[in-house]
């Protein structure tokens, strides 16, 4: 048997908010936007404070290469040219000039709503609640070319923001870095400045609830803004509680029963095209209305015995990726298949998929997400038209792929099974999933 090249390294991590006074506020100080730690940083050999600066002529700025001198009117027109929010960060970790002048960057915002809480329905309970919808990520690091034989690492997600305590000193001022956390390690820094990156969305969690612990009865949450097209701030929550799916407008803040959604527990709940889209423990999926909060069952025509999972791509597709169980018999999750469906809106039926394109469907313990696979590298462990599950209980999985000969005649080759060509081993689920994916070497 041909020895097996280690691939990737992947970490779900979170995005978090930073606000703009970030500069005078020393609590809020994150890894992420590094500007404000230059402020802490030594300043390095060949250095100097504005006061000790010279008249500053063009030979003394081109040698020096100090950026701070470049005129303000330039940074205005830089600024406008630029349109991804992670160029921004980088140019705001130049210096504290540029800090200034360059705006965080709103797209990489993270968004809070205090709720009345929700504990004690249908009884009116004391106190309140934080929702936050923060954007997530997938980030390549970029191996050298002589490195084509090293293993390659991701890290997938967003950044938590930073505490006095867990502060750590960066080697360089301009370095741009994210702290990671893995159980059982130190904390290390990733610089962002050597990394692809790729957004896969935005994910809701309720602060203080987890929805995969058996110790609260919380199961999922989304929120919708409404009317944005005219400009209106309003917006609507749903989320699973116990037994309920329980609703909350703006406008009255006032938790209401969905009626007619299901009988079972809610197991997640997701956005799509304005709607939300719920899915519950027995395989039931709903679609609920925000304006007139009606639930629409849309449930598949072969209903199968399974687990399912609603995984969103963007605007484009909304999958129901349905797990399937075989009653009576030793559930091996490795062994289990899988049928994939694409939502058809203006019949409101599931239709059966056997190609997923170049998409890579995440699903795991922080949401479920998809992302293209045809901007990231061959052979770095992630392929197109696949699925890769994160969230398995015995902490390894393979990647899933369609038509797979298993070599058993009975296993029907219509579905999507694991393909032993990649293995991915989960060695962190909180508060990041970290996986190592290891593929066959060729």
């Amino acid at each position: 048997m041909a020895p097996r090249k280690k691939t990737p390294t992947m970490i779900w991590v979170r995005k978090s908010q930073q606000p703009e006074n970030m500069a005078t506020t020393e609590k809020n100080k994150s890894l992420l936007d590094c500007s404000p730690l230059l402020e802490e940083l030594p300043q390095s050999s060949n250095s100097v404070s504005k006061s000790q600066l010279p008249l500053a002529t063009e030979e003394h700025t081109l040698s020096k290469k100090d950026w701070s001198l470049l005129p303000e009117e330039i940074l205005h027109i830089i600024s406008e040219k630029l349109e991804d929010g992670f160029d921004v960060i980088h140019a705001r970790s130049v210096c504290h000039p540029w800090r200034f002048v360059f705006p965080f960057p709103s797209c990489l915002l993270r968004t809070s709503y205090h709720l009345p809480s929700f504990e004690k329905f249908p009884r009116k309970a004391r106190g309140f609640c934080t929702l936050e919808k923060f954007p997530m990520f997938l980030f390549r690091v970029r191996a050298p070319a002589v490195a084509d034989e090293l293993p390659s690492k991701f890290f997938v997600g967003g950044i938590n923001r930073d505490k006095l305590e867990d502060h750590m000193q960066l080697p360089s001022p301009l370095q741009c870095s994210v702290k990671v956390k893995i159980q059982g390690s130190d904390p290390s820094l990733m610089n962002i400045l050597d990394c692809q990156i790729l957004p896969l969305g935005y994910q809701c969690r309720m602060i203080g609830y987890d929805p995969n612990s058996l110790e609260t009865s919380f199961r999922g949450v989304a929120v919708l803004p409404l009317n944005k097209e005219e400009g209106g701030r309003e917006f609507v929550v749903l989320i699973g509680y116990s037994h309920l799916l329980l609703v909350l407008r703006s406008a009255e803040m006032k938790w209401m029963r969905v009626e007619k959604a299901s009988r079972a527990d809610c197991k997640h709940i997701v956005t799509f095209r304005g709607k939300f889209y719920a899915v519950f423990i027995n395989g039931d999926v709903s679609v609920i209305d925000p304006y007139s909060l009606e639930a629409t069952p849309l449930r598949p025509s072969d209903r199968l015995s399974s687990q399912n999972y609603l995984v969103p791509s963007g605007n484009d597709e909304l999958f129901l990726v349905e797990r399937i169980i075989v009653r009576g018999s030793v559930i091996e999750f490795s062994k289990l298949a899988c049928r994939v469906s694409r939502l058809d809106e203006e019949t409101g039926k599931w239709v059966v998929v056997t190609d997923l394109g170049d998409r890579v469907l995440l699903i795991g313990q922080l949401g479920n997400s998809s992302c293209s696979a045809k901007e990231l590298p061959d052979g770095c462990g992630v392929s197109g038209n696949s699925m890769l599950f994160i969230n398995e209980i015995f902490n390894e999985t393979y990647s899933y792929k369609y038509g797979v000969d298993t070599g058993n005649a009975e296993d029907n080759l219509n579905l999507w099974r694991s393909s032993k060509e990649t293995s991915v081993t989960i060695l962190n689920t909180s508060p990041m999933v970290a996986l190592r994916i290891d593929r066959e070497k060729l």
